[in-house]
Formats: C-alpha cells, structure tokens, sequence
C-alpha cells in the first residue's frame, strides 16, 4: 500500500511538471515535450498532476483532447482505486 502512495505522488509530480516545463519551453520556441509524453504521463497514474498542471500553468486548455481527456483520465483512475481497495 505504501509504494503505491509513493508511485502517485512520484507519477503526478512528474506530470505536473511535465506541464510547466512544456509551457515554459512553449514561451520561449524551444524545443517541445510531445503530446503523447504527457498523455503517457498521465495513463501511468499521473492524470491528477497534469490536470493541475494544465490548468495552473494554462497550457494546452483550447485542445478538446486534453480539456475533456485529462480529467477523464483522472476519473478512470480513481474509479480503478476504489475497485481495488474495495
């Protein structure tokens, strides 16, 4: 029980940073983290952190995909939770 705690806090601090490292990128022209990196980021449990990042850091909130699919993610993983806990 205690690794996964670590491995959701782990895998969604990375995701949230994930999004602050591409929006600062996006600023300045740089090169760019995919949209499949942060996708995968959050299919690995880390839908949380990139949902908070995309909104905190208003990063990719005109793409339907990551406005309606982020948060969908979430729910997925939290409903996976509750069925294993239970």
């Amino acid at each position: 029980m205690y690794f996964f705690l670590i491995y959701g806090a782990v895998v969604n601090l990375i995701g949230f940073a994930l999004m602050g490292i591409d929006k600062k990128r996006a600023i300045r022209g740089a090169w760019r983290i995919s949209e499949a990196t942060l996708f995968f980021a959050a299919f690995l449990g880390g839908a949380l952190g990139t949902t908070l990042g995309m909104h905190l850091f208003h990063h990719k909130t005109r793409h339907w995909y990551f406005r309606y699919g982020m948060p969908a993610l979430f729910l997925l993983q939290v409903f996976a939770v509750y069925r294993f806990l239970r």
